[in-house]
């Protein structure tokens, strides 16, 4: 597997509306959103979504700002990034529910609920 970073990740109008509302909330004031990429799901990796406020300043990229300005508001670690450079995130609402969407060009299988994937 080729580990250099080749591109950022994307973020569709819509997840960065939907980023944007989230980090909005009063009680989010101080908080970003964390991607991370851990070992599990019937695919050998997940996708993880947290909420965090505490940056590694020597491990942590930057995706996108808080709406406001005033500071951070989607990161991800150098690791994980090696998992997901050139994916596009997306926000979709179903009849099933709604959620962030990351289509990864590196991966090479998923499984049917979408929530893992594996690489080769």
């Amino acid at each position: 597997m080729d580990t250099s970073v080749e591109a950022p990740i994307r973020l569709t109008e819509r997840a960065r509306q939907r980023l944007s509302f989230i980090l909005s909330q009063p009680e989010l004031a101080a908080k970003f959103v964390r991607i991370a990429i851990q070992g599990g799901g019937c695919s050998g990796f997940s996708y993880d979504f947290s909420l965090d406020d505490a940056l590694d300043g020597q491990d942590d990229i930057v995706i996108s700002q808080r709406p406001d300005g005033t500071g951070a508001g989607l990161v991800i670690d150098s690791m994980s990034m090696i998992y997901v450079a050139g994916s596009e995130i997306d926000w979709i609402e179903s009849p099933g529910g709604a959620m962030f969407n990351i289509e990864n060009p590196n991966a090479t299988a998923s499984c049917g609920c979408g929530t893992s994937f594996a690489i080769d």
